[in-house]
This record gives C-alpha cells, structure tokens and sequence, in this order.
C-alpha cells in the first residue's frame, strides 16, 4: 500500500505536467505572422510548424493512453515528457524551417501527458480525492492555454525568440525530474499486447483526416486534395474501426468508447473544443483591430493576451467548487452548467462588446464553462470505464477536444475569410463575420448541452465499471463472449452519488 509519497505533491506536480503540455501548443502563436522570416521559408512551408505539432498530439493522446495501460503510465510518461525536452532543446538551437518542425513535432507529444496524469490520479490516490484532483488538473489545462499566448508575446517582443525554448526545455526537464521523483508507478495493467498494426491504421487515418481540416481554407476546400485526403482519410478511419473490433488487444477499445456516458462525454468535448476554439480565435482579432474599423479596440499582442488570461484564472479559482458540484450533483449536471455558461458568455459578446471590459467578462464566462466541462467529462469518462482503460479513454478524450479545436480553426477562418473588409492594406474580419462567429460558438456549446442531457443518469443500485464489468477477449474474435456491460452498470454516471 502506497504510503510513502504525499498525495498533494503528486497532484501538483501531475498538475504543472499537464499545464506546461498545454502552454507548449500556444508557445509559437504569437511569432506565427514572423516564421516565414524567421525561418527564411514560405508561408506555406513554415505552416508546417503549427501543423506538425497539431498532428502528433492528436496521434499521440490515444497512442500514449494505451501505452501507459499496458506497460506503466509513469513509465510512459517520463519517456513522453523526456520527448519534450528533446524537441524544445531541437527548436532553441535552430533557425532553419525543417528542425523546427521537428522540433514542434516531438513538442506536439505532450498533449500524451494530460491522459496519462488524469490515469495516475486514479490509481495513486483514496477515491474521495479523485474528483477534486481531476478538477485542479482540467483547471490547469485552461490557464496553460490562455497564459502562453501573453507570456510568450512577452518573451518574443522584447527577447530573442528562441528563448520560448530554452525557457520549456528548463521548465520540461524540471518538471521530468520531479515527476521522476514524486510520482510512483501505477499498480494496474491492462492485458494483452500492444496493437502495432491498429496504431498504424490510426497514425495515418488521423494525418489524413486533419490535413484537409487545417489546409482546406489554403487549398480550397474543392481541391484534389483536400477531397482526395478527406475521402481517403474515410476509407483508412473505417479499415481501422474494423481492425479494433476484431483484434483482441485494440489501441482502442471501441466497444468502451461507444458506451452511451464515454459517447455522449467525447461528443460534449468535440462541441466544447470547437466553442473555446472559437473564442481564442475570435476574441484577440477583435482586441487587436484598429478602432476605425468600428468593433476593435487597438491593442497589442501582449495586451490582447493579458486581456485574455483571466478566462484560466477563472477556471482555476472555481476548481474547489466545481470539485463540490461534481462531487454532490454528479458529472452529468456540472457538464449542463458547463454548456450554459458557455452559451451566455457567446449570447452576452453578441449583445455587449462595447469595451474591452465586455471582452474579458465575456472570456471569462466562457472559461468557467470550460474548465467545468474538462473536470466534468474527465471524472464522467473516469468513473464510466474499467481501470485498467482509463489513461488510453481519457487519451481519445483529449483527441475530440483537439479534433473539436482543429475543425473550429477550419470554419472560422472559413467564415471569416468571406466577410473579410479592407482597412487600409490589412484585410480584417467584418462585423457580420464576427457576429457569425459568435452565433457558431454559441451553437457549438448548444450541441454540448444536448450531449450533456443524453448522459444517461445514474438510478439506484447501478455501480462503477470495473475490469471486472469487461470480460477478456478471445483471439482473434471480434465478439466477447458476454456483454462489455452488466445491467447495472450501464447507466453510470450521472447525476449525483450513487445509492
């Protein structure tokens, strides 16, 4: 029994791990109108420096969740983290394009901290403390986010740019030690062997998929390529799919995932991903248009972020009462709430967007539903899954949110593209085009809610699934021989403790 180590030290530091994985992907934003120049390459070749890191996390999240399953989650994430490190010390000692996006590609794999933290917290700690470790950790997730963009406009205002990376590869290798240091190994392990051949099909299904998603405004989105990529993307997606239900060991175990809580729970955060998105993408264009254009308010790079960093403060400082809201009501509620707060703070920014203040207010409206709904879904995928899947279900968790984020990017610039007015010689969003903007978010938070209310809720008697509740699968069947689910079990969970 697991006494040695103090509870407290091994959430904060599972925390910090999760919050640097999430600064890492907004480390370049502010430098990406400058890397065409910085890197002496064009502007459709230093894309690749957004794109390499988008497309390793995604592939990495379910990946590095089945890993930790199998073979240890501490293991898996010292060598996740160790990756990290690596690609940063890549990126600090270069200024040519393809070392960067190498360098970016192996910084993508941190999104595979974030399933892995969220499976130790429910190994290593008593069962009353999982719920409020879950919600400080999804709270750091947004504070991660909304603090990069200003710290790192910060840095690359007024340093040399390549100090974003020396500054992470420090913090990334402290935060390796001290996770080697204050984090035991998991005591469970999922059966069976790892799936190459299912990792494979996944690996270039997802590539497929995202590439037209991210390139399909540049492209066009009738060109042959990007319908080429999306209906081959279909073909692979669907081979898989095949391949993991007959497979004995699946990277991930489709039967689990369509259950109706973990569905409804990563169609909420595909919804949610879109609607933050939405915001990130949105509210610094408005922040940082001229006033001549009717709607903007002439801030700068670092203003508009700072103006931004409260929508993480927000989420961070409500994690004890989210924590108790979870714990009391249920997760099914607490992810109602989220959709709705989200939803008012879109409905209000359409309403009121008068000052800079309205923004923030708005942001912050937003950013409680947000980090709402990442505690919710993680402690409602947590409890609704056997132990021994919760790092590689909460993996395909963090894939939705980031398939969520990369749709936003393609239609919102879709949308603001086509209402595009000209101020002088710069081409900005029209004020029809953010109000569509807006209307979408709001309609993304809308889908939320419907999920959130499709959880099924939780009646008298029914119990968390446990490994016990899978039965073991026989080779090379694609059926188990009894149901992935016992009666009981079926309905779990929803709103409130169990009876």
């Amino acid at each position: 029994m697991r006494k040695t180590r103090s509870d407290s030290a091994i959430v904060g530091v599972l925390a910090i791990a999760s919050l640097l994985a999430t600064l890492l992907q907004t480390l370049t934003i502010p430098i990406i109108p400058r890397l065409p120049s910085l890197l002496d390459a064009s502007p459709t070749d230093a894309s690749w420096v957004v794109t390499s890191t988008l497309l390793t996390g995604a592939i990495t999240t379910p990946v590095s969740g089945r890993l930790g399953d199998l073979y240890g989650k501490r293991r898996v994430l010292l060598l996740t983290m160790s990756a990290v490190v690596v690609g940063t010390v890549i990126s600090a000692c270069t200024s040519s394009l393809w070392p960067m996006v190498i360098g970016r590609a192996l910084q993508g794999v941190a999104v595979g901290v974030i399933p892995l933290a969220l499976g130790l917290v429910r190994d290593q700690l008593p069962p009353e403390r999982v719920g409020g470790a879950i919600t400080l950790m999804s709270a750091t997730l947004g504070l991660g986010g909304a603090a990069g963009i200003p710290l790192a406009g910060a840095v690359a205002e007024n340093f040399d740019w390549h100090l974003l990376f020396w500054g992470s590869a420090g913090l990334s290798l402290l935060c390796t030690i001290w996770l080697a240091v204050a984090v035991p190994e998991s005591p469970s392990r999922a059966p069976g062997r790892f799936d190459i051949v299912g990792t494979i099909g996944l690996t270039v299904g997802l590539a497929l998929l995202l590439l037209p998603i991210v390139n399909g405004a540049q492209w066009g989105w009738g060109d042959a390529r990007t319908v080429g990529l999306g209906a081959t993307a279909v073909v692979v997606l669907l081979g898989w799919g095949r391949h993991q239900l007959r497979t004995a060991a699946p990277v991930v175990d489709l039967r689990v995932t369509a259950r109706r809580p973990v569905l409804m729970a990563n169609l909420a955060t595909v919804a949610t991903g879109f609607a933050i998105f939405a915001m990130f993408f949105v509210f610094p264009q408005i922040l940082q248009a001229p006033r001549s254009t009717g709607y903007g308010f002439g801030q700068s790079l670092v203003a508009s972020g700072l103006a931004l960093l409260p929508n993480g403060l927000v989420a961070l400082l409500l994690t004890p009462l989210a924590a108790r809201m979870i714990t009391r009501h249920g997760p099914r509620k607490a992810m109602i709430l989220a959709a709705l707060l989200i939803g008012a703070g879109y409905v209000y920014v359409l309403l009121r967007r008068d000052s800079v203040g309205d923004i923030i207010g708005a942001s912050g409206v937003i950013g409680a539903g947000a980090g709402v709904s990442a505690a919710a879904t993680a402690k409602l995928i947590t409890d609704a899954v056997p132990v021994t899947e919760t790092a590689s279900a909460n993996g395909v968790n963090a894939l939705m949110r980031s398939l969520g984020s990369a749709t936003g990017s393609a239609l919102l610039a879709v949308i603001l593209a086509h209402a595009a007015v000209h101020v002088g010689p710069a081409s900005l969003p029209s004020e029809s085009g953010l109000r569509t903007a807006f209307l979408v978010g709001a309609g993304a938070a809308v889908v939320s809610l419907v999920c959130a209310v499709l959880v099924p809720r939780v009646r008298s008697g029914s119990t968390v699934a446990t490994e016990h509740d899978v039965p073991a699968r026989t080779e090379g069947v694609g059926v188990s021989a009894a149901p992935a689910v016992s009666p009981s079990a079926s309905s779990i969970p929803g709103d409130g403790p169990k009876t």
